[in-house]
C-alpha cells in the first residue's frame, strides 16, 4: 500500500527549534519523529512512501534517503510554495495509482492500528475514512460527528466553545483515501483537507466515514505539546506500535 507523509510545514509555532530543523526531524527518544512515523507505516505494510518537502528539505532527504534501511521505498515531492495537505496529495496524483492510499500528518507520534483503519474503510465502502479518537482541548483541533452507521455528518475545524458537541471525536490526521477523492481537490493553489476538501465532500454527499482508532496520539505542534510527547515516551506511558498492531 502507498502512503503520503505530510512533512512540509514550517513549524512556526515551534520556533526557535524549527529555525534550523524541520518539525518532523525534531528528536523523540533519540530518533527524529519522522523515523518513528516511517517505522510505524512499514510495520503495517505501507512501505511505498511519498514525503512532501518545503522547509529545510535537504535535511530530510539526507537523513531518510531512499528508505531502504527501514524496508521502505521513499520518494519526495518538493513544494517551492506550500500547497496545503490536500494540494500536496493532488501534486502526487500521477504516482498514487488506482488503489486506496494512506495520508499521515508527520507532526503526530502515534501507535495506531492502521490495519484496523484500512479494514473499516473497505467494510464501509467509503471514499475517505478519517481516523478519529477522543481528546480534550477540542478548540485547538478538528472535531467530527458520526451518525449511527459511522458516517461523518459534522466537521468543524478548531471550533469555538459554543460549537463543541458532546459526542465529538478528534481528527487524528490519519486517513485512508480512494483515488476519486483527488478529483475533488482544486487543480491549482493551496488546498487543505480539513478546511476545504472534506467539508466540500460532505456537502456533495460523498461517503465520508470515521473510525475510532486504537492507540495513542502525541501531538508535537507546539513547544508544550512537544515537551509533553517527549515526557510521555520517556516515562514509558507511550506503548510501542508492535504491541498494538500485532
Amino acid at each position: 500500500m502507498k502512503g503520503v507523509i505530510l512533512a512540509a510545514g514550517r513549524g512556526t509555532r515551534l520556533l526557535p527549534l524549527t529555525a534550523t530543523c524541520p518539525k518532523p526531524m525534531l528528536p523523540i527518544a533519540g530518533r527524529p519523529l519522522l523515523e518513528h512515523v516511517i517505522r510505524l507505516l512499514v510495520a503495517h505494510g505501507i512501505d511505498d512512501l511519498y514525503i512532501n518537502l518545503h522547509h529545510l528539505p535537504e535535511s530530510i532527504r539526507t537523513y531518510c534517503g531512499d528508505g531502504t534501511r527501514w524496508g521502505a521505498r521513499i520518494q519526495y515531492s518538493h513544494e517551492p510554495v506550500l500547497l496545503g495537505t490536500a494540494g500536496a496529495v493532488r501534486r502526487l496524483s500521477s504516482r498514487l495509482g488506482n488503489a486506496p492510499f494512506l495520508v499521515y500528518y508527520a507532526d503526530n507520534l502515534t501507535n495506531f492500528d492502521l490495519h484496523a483503519l484500512y479494514r473499516a474503510h473497505v467494510r464501509a465502502g467509503a471514499a475517505a475514512t478519517l481516523g478519529l479518537l477522543w481528546m480534550d482541548e477540542p478548540s485547538t483541533r478538528g472535531i467530527v460527528g458520526l451518525d449511527e452507521d459511522g458516517r461523518i455528518d459534522r466537521l468543524i475545524e478548531k471550533p469555538r466553545p459554543g460549537q463543541v458537541f458532546a459526542d465529538y471525536l478528534v481528527n487524528a490526521g490519519t486517513y485512508i483515501l480512494e483515488p476519486e477523492v483527488i478529483t475533488h481537490i482544486p487543480a491549482s493553489g493551496y488546498s487543505d483537507f480539513a478546511h476545504h476538501v472534506f467539508p466540500a465532500l460532505l456537502g456533495r454527499g460523498v461517503p465520508l466515514y470515521g473510525y475510532s482508532l486504537r492507540g495513542q496520539l502525541l501531538s508535537t505542534d507546539t513547544p508544550e505539546r512537544y515537551a509533553q510527547a517527549q515526557a510521555c515516551v520517556a516515562s514509558g506511558a507511550f506503548e510501542t506500535p508492535g504491541r498494538l498492531s500485532a
